[in-house]
């Protein structure tokens, strides 16, 4: 399964792209929530999980990656309250950073402009210090270092 945002979404005068892209994701969430998944969504849910997905093979490799990168991300968002907002903001922030930072490396898998490229390697190496600082806040302790992507050669 593959997000896409359709064409009767992006039209001018229709749902902003943010919006659209809010709608497939929460699409996406509503129907792993639900036991038997899609097959067993309700209609609206499976409505738009047909609006928002695609088969097409030419698009499975970044398709693939970037679903699976939406479904960690909403899988760690859905945190079970502490009772503690900053802890529980900030474990959330997490996985949305690094959700963030798992599309932006199937960009550099699979993209091809140069400028979206570069944008992504700053989405990465910005998302991994905003995480750095984060757990910090939390008294967690740092991920291991890892060098950033650069611009040399594809990933």
């Amino acid at each position: 399964m593959r997000l896409k945002f359709p064409p009767r979404l992006l039209r001018p005068g229709a749902l902003t792209i943010g919006t659209a892209a809010l709608a497939c994701a929460a699409a996406v969430f509503a129907a792993a929530q639900v036991p038997g998944g899609v097959a067993r969504a309700t209609p609206l849910i499976a409505g738009l999980m047909d609006i928002c997905t695609t088969s097409d093979p030419a698009d499975t490799g970044f398709a693939a990656e970037n679903d699976a990168a939406m479904a960690r991300m909403m899988a760690g968002m859905s945190i079970k309250s502490s009772g503690d907002v900053d802890r529980d903001f900030a474990e959330m922030m997490i996985a949305h950073h690094q959700g963030a930072i798992d599309m932006a490396l199937a960009e550099l898998r699979h993209g091809n402009n140069e400028q979206l490229r570069r944008i992504a390697q700053e989405i990465i190496v910005e998302q991994q210090q905003e995480i750095a600082a984060m757990r910090l806040a939390l008294g967690q302790p740092l991920p291991p270092s890892a060098p950033a992507p650069t611009q040399a050669g594809r990933m």
